[in-house]
């Protein structure tokens, strides 16, 4: 039986693609952090809370020890029997000072997130504000090298690279996702000039933008709040950079259920804001179209296309999100693409999704419905 040819075409693509994920890699860890600057201007942290994640007090409190000049933090619960509720207390207790606040917000948006942001945004002191999720945890530096990106004029959103742990193998398996397949995706997608989109675990900008692009009002109903919020600054003629530094987040699916269940709302989060990007997404998928072109007898190249889709996922994974976890377990790397592929299938069609315990709706713009 003669090698069919024609079935390796896409194990070709997959694997430069996945080259070009190897350049932005090594581009990246070349880049020197964002320089100091002069003044640093007062931030307001605005943390929408909801539930209490796993180490949510180290979380929170890796924000309370920043070494910058001025900053508050305002953490905003739309259920005041929340049971985060305990260690935001504790923290008061702990850093006294007036700079660490509790804010009861009402829920009147789709997006109950988004609609607790504009309680916190009203009573935010400070002109530059930064947003990112309730269980991130940062370093001592994070504020200046994030705020320093906004020195330049034409930087109207500051945006970061996450990490993700987990103590459950789904959550583990999750992380190796994260780390191998979606950072470098983000990667790849800024070399190619496609940095319109802003991610949740850092959301840095000007108070006086964010309104200018109408506020968390014009966001209220999308799920996919990071994202709309990048395009908007974006179309104010604004460019998002990304900050040198990478933060952490727990991840909390216990079960593979819980999982797939936040993978495929993900994965239909993505299509309904960017399906050109989510339908060609699927081109990518190394470890696919490596079995495709190995059935049609194209070993050569479909162990080069694997082999090139792993470099680049050790490289962005353990040097640049600096995720010990990855070197371990590498040789998961295209089980899991397999299992994402199958995510990308489900993602591909389907109109609901579960969050945060509700079931809503998405319609083809993004924006939700409760069911």
């Amino acid at each position: 039986m003669q090698p069919l040819i024609w079935l390796a075409v896409p194990a070709v693509l997959a694997g430069i693609y996945h080259l070009i994920a190897c350049f932005a890699a090594c581009k990246r860890l070349l880049a020197r952090p964002a320089q100091g600057v002069a003044a640093y201007p007062a931030v307001s942290i605005l943390k929408p809370i909801h539930g209490r994640d796993p180490d949510f007090y180290g979380a929170i409190r890796s924000h309370a020890l920043l070494d910058y000049p001025e900053f508050e933090i305002l953490f905003g619960l739309s259920d005041p029997r929340d049971p985060a509720r305990e260690d935001i207390e504790r923290l008061l207790r702990e850093f006294p000072g007036g700079r660490i606040r509790l804010v009861e917000c009402s829920r009147g948006m789709p997006n109950g997130k988004v609609a607790v942001l504009a309680g916190l945004a009203r009573e935010a002191r400070h002109p530059v504000l930064v947003i990112n999720d309730s269980d991130i945890v940062v370093e001592a530096d994070y504020l200046r090298q994030v705020i320093s990106l906004l020195a330049e004029p034409k930087c109207g959103l500051a945006t970061c690279l996450y990490r993700a742990r987990g103590t459950s193998w789904p959550a583990r398996w999750e992380a190796l996702g994260i780390a191998t397949d979606f950072a470098p995706s983000v990667l790849v997608a800024r070399t190619l000039g496609i940095a319109e989109f802003a991610l949740g675990s850092t959301i840095a900008l000007r108070a006086a933008d964010l309104e200018r692009a109408g506020g968390f009002a014009a966001i209220g109903d999308y799920l996919a709040d990071d994202y709309q919020l990048g395009r908007r600054i974006s179309e104010l003629g604004y460019r998002i950079a990304l900050a040198y530094t990478v933060v952490e987040t727990h991840l909390s699916g216990e079960t593979w259920g819980d999982v797939w269940r936040h993978q495929v709302r993900w994965a239909r989060t993505i299509r309904v804001s960017r399906a050109g990007g989510y339908f060609g997404y699927v081109i990518t998928n190394a470890s696919v179209w490596a079995l495709v072109a190995a059935a049609g007898g194209v070993w050569r190249i479909a162990l080069a296309s694997l082999a090139v889709r792993i470099l680049a996922g050790v490289i962005t994974g353990r040097l640049v999100l600096r995720d010990r976890s990855v070197p371990r377990f590498w040789f998961v790397m295209p089980f899991r693409d397999l299992w994402g592929f199958a995510v990308w299938l489900a993602g591909a069609a389907g109109s609901t999704v579960d969050w945060r315990g509700e079931k809503l709706r998405l319609a083809s713009d993004g924006r939700i419905s409760r069911l």
